[in-house]
């Protein structure tokens, strides 16, 4: 969204509301495609305006549609670099989110922190006491503001102490972790650990054992291969995607991550009060499906905080004859994609050599192409199962058949259905 906004000494001074064409200051690019936008830019004046831009790529609609979707974040900011002209020192940039995220928890005060860099190179002319007094009056998150506000001024001030700031925090606040390590070094859990954990709170413990021991037989196999498998490239993919296919993010999990404390937590940081809490969803038995013929949201009050709380505790019913929701397509699409890829690790156990492993490997892969929820999902699962029986036949060194024709998203039918049996 882009907004304008003119400051003056006494108000009748202020005498329109939007920006005339290169008559822009300063352009604060919170996000960097509405800053690259060509009504933003055409309010930039070569040699005079100065841009303040967040590096963060922030999603867009095209994400929904394309998981793997670029920003283009270089075009983005070459745009806006010739906008104030070249040579001229009229662009900084700093990562608005990444700030927030680590030092603060949290990417909501984002705009804050940008607001701050922008003071700090005098491009708000705000005195210092006012933009406080502006927070507290506000009266939201007042103390995290003014933290952001802070940090957002260190990163134009030092910003070399901004890093060792982080870096002090990377102990409490922030965890680092080496996310392609397999073991636990050096007090760090390993990606192994990591995924052991996430599925025993998902699940239970016998879920979590499911996982790792499909991930040691990968592991035994591929260290067999000697050199070729020291890098363990094949036991880190399973380790990975494995994981991911268990995980399905189902009704219950969904109730389990919203009770679990941690959402509470975060509104509380956010916001000092509230009167009622909202949640837009489409429940498979409640929702209505649209104009498009696919489920359409509702608005549900505050009474699904209390609902998704009892829902969480029936996630032991995952998968089996009580589950409700399990019944429909895409959940049985998605426990059908697990069974599929315990039987693709198998085979590719029974098969492998040092000079299949790089295939073995593109397979193992394959479920990071399954993304999204609803039809997006099922487009997705498609357009894997393609490369999934490519790359199996060449594993096999089997005759390589024409390559299936993938409808794109935007002109695939309404329901797909039978994706299982690809």
């Amino acid at each position: 969204m882009l907004s304008f906004v003119r400051v003056a000494p006494t108000q009748d001074l202020l005498n329109q509301v939007r920006i005339d064409t290169q008559q822009a200051d300063v352009l604060l690019a919170c996000d960097m495609v509405v800053g690259a936008s060509a009504d933003a830019l055409a309010t930039v004046k070569a040699g005079r305006t100065v841009i303040l831009a967040n590096t963060h790529e922030l999603p867009t609609a095209a994400f929904v549609r394309n998981p793997d979707a670029s920003l283009q974040a270089d075009s983005l900011l070459a745009k806006m670099r010739h906008a104030v002209g070249e040579g001229q020192d009229l662009l900084a940039s700093i990562d608005a989110q990444d700030i927030a995220q680590r030092l603060m928890g949290d990417t909501m005060p984002s705009n804050i922190v940008m607001l701050g860099a922008c003071w700090q190179r005098g491009l708000v002319p705000v005195s210092f006491e006012a933009l406080m007094r502006a927070i507290e009056l506000n009266g939201v998150a007042v103390e995290n503001n003014k933290t952001a506000f802070a940090l957002g001024r260190l990163a134009i001030a030092a910003p070399e102490a901004l890093r060792r700031l982080a870096g002090e925090q990377s102990g409490a606040a922030v965890q680092w972790f080496n996310f392609d390590q397999l073991d636990d070094k050096d007090g760090q859990p390993g990606l192994i650990s990591r995924r052991k954990a996430f599925l025993t709170e998902y699940q239970d413990a016998a879920y979590a054992s499911r996982y790792e021991a499909l991930v040691q037989r990968v592991r035994a196999a591929e260290a067999a291969l000697g050199e070729a498998g020291k890098g363990l490239r094949l036991t880190k993919a399973v380790a990975r995607y494995y994981a991911k296919l268990l995980a399905i993010k189902d009704e219950y999990e969904v109730a389990r991550l919203y009770t679990d404390g941690k959402f509470e937590a975060a509104l509380k940081a956010q916001f000092e009060d509230w009167d009622h809490l909202s949640f837009h969803m489409a429940p498979p038995l409640i929702a209505k499906p649209g104009a498009d013929g696919r489920a359409k949201k509702v608005e549900l009050g505050s009474w699904t905080f209390k609902a998704l709380k009892t829902l969480a505790k029936f996630k032991g019913l995952r998968g089996g004859a009580l589950d409700l929701f399990g019944r429909t397509e895409e959940r049985r699409i998605e426990r059908q994609l697990i069974r599929d890829y315990e039987a693709l690790v198998d085979e590719l156990l029974a098969g492998l050599s040092a000079e299949k492993l790089d295939i073995a490997i593109k397979l193992a892969r394959l479920p990071e192409g399954i993304r999204g929820y609803g039809h997006v999902k099922l487009a997705n699962v498609v357009t894997v199962r393609a490369q999934w029986k490519d790359l199996l036949d060449r594993f096999h060194g089997r005759a390589v058949e024409a390559p299936i024709a993938v409808v794109p998203l935007a002109k695939a039918p309404e329901r797909v259905r039978g994706v299982a049996e690809l």
